[in-house]
């Protein structure tokens, strides 16, 4: 049948089959289906109605399931939210290989652009290899499912910790380097900077709240605003250097070591060439977001991807042709960054140097956009395979993956505050989790298209068995000279990751076996004979779970806990002048423990009957406004969770709501 939107069924019957909704709630499609309408969804009360309308003024009105066809990305908008990852990372790129390089001297800065051409080379195969993963992965999860479908579930989970692990320092270390963008404009910021990459983190989780369609119609404009501001730049500092005319440049004295701290050799080179690498995060994201792309998604996906890797050479070669030549030296304090230098050496201290530099502040924190993306759906996929909890498949009001986008932001703001929103500190995790990924799923490919042996198999083979060459020989010189800098912690986090995932299906597992059920009955179960109320005073909530549990079981008791005598005569009087054959059980607590008191005393009864079920009816008064609950023991709410763990008792709630 085909899905039509509430407004589009105004001549559909309303009421049939003996059903009577609220038309104003549900509408009935047809005998025994109805269709619940957007009205439906909000809270009752007027807390949950400021929280309803807070939530819809903050991410925008709810979304029916039947409009994600029209939430999709086309090429414009999927380019900047799936690849501003990678095209922002050409604003520091050659600023870490340079920061490697310069503890060698001055004279080692001339190798940043072998090694910029060198990281260009490895991009064009990890291009051509990833493309091969879109096209035999249509449905997306990227490294994931290609090293899981074809190396096994282990290798598959690897993949996924390291990616996932890899999302969540993209955001943290594109936040830290934007803030640094901002702070070398207004450095009187840069003692806050913490502070303000928590808000930037808030504000893109909120962005993507939102949902994917408008979200990259917010966070488009800077990644091309940044792309075409540096290739302007950069043409402006090419046509100076052409014309003889580029400005001389005196690093300041603090910034040049005095003393070479390391000598020229190739742990020095591959430490830049594994900082370089940096660069080459970002690649995956398209492979594993292939649903938010609009049909066709595979052609699409492919030209994204390809887009994306001549936009960041470009601007990646542009950078470090020009910051070679000139000499230009990292500032060791990361206050200025180098693309600052460059437009300010250029530009000088105009307009055009604010311009790059806000555009490059923007792409940066918002490149991280990219992992708000790639997070979810990789999340949502291992949920899928419940590897992850249930919640991360499901979407919120804007068809958003909400569990997957709040976890990433959280997780990244633990990072900049665990790291003090330094760049440098945060870099040397980075890439070794992708290149990890990188590794595995090219691994799965080459054994992918030995199995399938399509059309053009070994061609598309021989591509992904280059691209695990390279990249995983990167993962090794990468965590080899990087291990000492930090990156021992992650090969602490991955290995953790897929032991909690492997967790998570193991409960998945043993739950499902528990509940599943094969019978064409109804299970026989014992009936209960015994009702029990616990009663703290008579009262009208009392009165009425009392009324409540009347027709429930043969057997009713009431049952009254204290420390205090007083108490216990005054209820007994009550009890007595009271109309009712309730018999009232009084269980003196002198050590105070009232409800573990209650809790013995129904198991010892749930001995006593092994074949029968024993009710417990709890009266609740719930108060009128929320902030009242705070006035209140909630010792009904402490009754009900001690229960949860007692197979043969069953709890029911009688709630009596206050009018005033």
């Amino acid at each position: 049948m085909k899905d039509k939107r509430p407004e589009d069924n105004k001549d559909e019957k309303e009421v049939s089959s003996g059903f009577n909704p609220d038309s104003n709630l549900f509408q009935e499609l047809e005998s025994g289906i109805l269709r619940a309408s957007a009205i439906g969804a909000n809270v009752r009360g007027r807390v949950g109605t400021w929280l309803s309308a807070g939530r819809h003024t903050l991410i925008g009105r709810p979304l029916a399931t039947s409009e994600e066809s029209q939430q999709r990305l086309s090429k414009f908008l999927a380019l900047p939210i799936l690849a501003s990852d990678n095209i922002s990372s050409s604003a520091y790129a050659t600023e870490e290989i340079a920061r490697v390089l310069v503890v060698a001297g001055l004279g080692a800065l001339s190798l940043t652009l072998p090694i910029t051409f060198a990281l260009v080379g490895v991009l064009a195969v990890v291009v051509l290899s990833y493309s091969q993963v879109v096209r035999a992965y249509p449905m997306g999860g990227g490294s994931y499912s290609a090293a899981k479908e074809n190396l096994g579930t282990l290798a598959g989970l690897v993949a996924a910790a390291s990616l996932l692990l890899d999302y969540v320092l993209t955001v943290a270390v594109s936040v830290t380097a934007g803030i640094a963008a901002l702070t070398s404009i207004f450095p009187g910021l840069y003692p806050m900077r913490i502070w303000f990459d928590l808000v930037v983190v808030l504000f893109l989780v909120v962005g993507n709240l939102r949902g994917v369609r408008e979200s990259g119609a917010i966070f488009s404009l800077p990644t091309y605003c940044y792309v075409l501001s540096l290739a302007g730049l950069l043409g402006y500092g090419f046509y100076r250097y052409a014309t003889g005319t580029l400005p001389a440049y005196t690093p300041p004295p603090q910034w040049v070591p005095t003393t070479t701290t390391e000598a020229l050799g190739w742990v020095l080179v591959l430490r830049a060439f594994s900082s370089g690498a940096v660069a080459l995060t970002g690649i995956e994201a398209v492979s594993n977001s292939m649903r938010v792309v609009k049909a066709p998604e595979v052609r699409n996906a492919n030209i994204v991807l390809v887009w994306m890797g001549i936009l960041f050479a470009s601007l990646f070669v542009g950078v470090s042709l020009l910051a070679a030549h000139i000499g230009l030296v990292p500032d060791p304090s990361e206050e200025e960054t180098l693309i600052s230098q460059l437009a300010r050496l250029l530009a000088g201290n105009g307009w055009l140097h604010v311009a790059v530099q806000l555009a490059t502040a923007m792409i940066l924190l918002l490149a991280a956009n990219t992992a708000f993306v790639g997070f979810p759906r990789l999340s949502s996929v291992l949920a899928t395979d419940r590897f992850f909890p249930n919640q991360f498949q499901r979407r919120g009001d804007r068809l958003a993956l909400s569990t997957g986008i709040i976890a990433v932001g959280v997780l990244a703001a633990a990072f900049i505050m665990a790291f003090h929103g330094s760049v440098a500190a945060l870099i040397p995790l980075y890439t070794i989790g992708v290149f990890v990924a990188f590794t595995l799923s090219q691994a799965g490919m080459v054994r992918h298209w030995r199995k399938a042996r399509s059309k053009g198999w070994r061609l598309a083979s021989c591509a992904n068995l280059m691209g695990m060459v390279v990249t995983g020989f990167i993962a090794v010189e990468a965590l080899f000279v990087k291990f000492t800098h930090g990156a021992w912690i992650v090969l602490i986090l991955i290995p953790l990751l897929v032991l909690l995932m492997l967790a998570i299906r193991g409960h998945y597992t043993r739950l499902s076996q528990e509940l599943r059920f094969g019978a064409s009955a109804l299970p026989k179960v014992a009936k209960t004979s015994l009702v029990v109320v616990p009663v703290a005073d008579l009262t009208t909530p009392v009165a009425w779970a009392l009324a409540y549990a009347r027709g429930l079981g043969t057997e009713l008791q009431a049952v009254h806990v204290t420390d205090v005598q007083e108490s216990v005569q005054r209820l007994r009087q009550r009890w007595a002048l009271f109309e009712n054959d309730i018999p009232l059980v009084v269980i003196e607590a002198p050590y105070r423990n009232w409800t573990e008191a209650l809790i013995q005393y129904l198991d010892s009864m749930a001995k006593q009957r092994p074949n029968e079920l024993l009710t417990v009816v709890i009266p609740e008064f719930i108060p009128r406004h929320w902030w009242e609950q705070i006035l209140h023991a909630q010792s009904a709410l402490r009754i009900k969770m001690a229960l949860l763990s007692h197979p043969q008792i069953v709890v029911i709630d009688v709630p009596f709501q206050m009018k005033r």
